[in-house]
């Protein structure tokens, strides 16, 4: 793979790059030769994780996120790609119906934070990085989103918008930078296996804003899921390879569902 796909030394910086989606995303850009770079509010700079070297980046902060690409640029020289995957997801009801939990209702706070990181996050990171990306005469930007920011979620409304935005980005800066030999393509996972990242918190929020016990977020996916199975996070990371290679250069400005056919795109 390694070979097929070109990705020997190429710097890709993976936000929210510590765990999840995106430390799969990691493994499998290590495996192919490629020199990714964990970028999380969790690591420490100069740290290994996953075989990766860490900068430290809290991507809400305009001057965090400059050092951080600053950061790469002094250690690597370049910044081949941009995979932009840190977010934040907080189940909430537009009303609670039920006037049982106020706190699932949506309000400021958990507005401003899921805009804050999902979208402030991702533009932040996307104007350092294609500054460098100028420089070198091109790159690649990876904006992770969501099945629902096209399909919609019960009770995750806000967090549906967050990535109906990050895909709107993805379109609108292909148009912009394709000129520069810049091309900027999203990735929106479906129901993927777990990534350890859903807390018991987090579950009963979930499980309140849908009307369902904890014990009944479970699916069966043969109903939902035209391969009748959930999404493996590997299978995420590979479709991340493939789209930062020179083997996708001819894709931007769209984002690839990857979903089992769940999504109508």
């Amino acid at each position: 793979m390694a070979n097929w796909l070109g990705l020997e030394g190429r710097v890709v910086i993976v936000t929210g790059g510590a765990s999840g989606i995106a430390n799969h995303v990691v493994t499998t850009l290590k495996a192919a030769d490629a020199v990714p770079v964990v970028v999380d509010v969790a690591v420490e700079t100069g740290q290994e994780l996953s075989g990766a070297y860490c900068v430290k980046c809290d991507v809400t902060s305009k001057e965090s996120v400059q050092a951080m690409a600053d950061a790469v640029v002094a250690k690597y020289g370049k910044i081949d790609a941009l995979v932009n995957v840190a977010g934040i997801n907080l189940p909430r009801l537009l009303v609670d119906v039920k006037g049982e939990h106020p706190e699932y209702e949506l309000d400021d706070n958990a507005y401003d934070k899921m805009f804050d990181i999902n979208v402030r996050g991702m533009v932040y990171c996307a104007q350092a990085c294609v500054r460098q990306m100028l420089k070198q005469g091109g790159g690649v930007i990876v904006g992770m989103s969501s099945e629902s920011g096209k399909e919609g979620s019960q009770g995750q409304s806000a967090y549906s918008a967050t990535n109906g935005a990050r895909d709107s980005l993805v379109r609108s800066w292909a148009k912009e930078l394709g000129p520069y030999n810049i091309r900027v393509v999203g990735v929106a996972p479906g129901i993927m296996e777990a990534t350890g990242l859903r807390t018991p918190a987090y579950n009963t929020a979930l499980a309140y804003t849908r009307g369902v016990r904890v014990e009944n977020l479970s699916t069966d996916y043969t109903k939902v899921i035209p391969l009748g199975r959930d999404g493996k996070l590997d299978e995420v990371g590979n479709l991340v390879a493939f789209l930062v290679s020179d083997r996708a250069s001819y894709i931007t400005g769209t984002t690839v569902n990857i979903s089992g056919g769940k999504s109508r795109g």
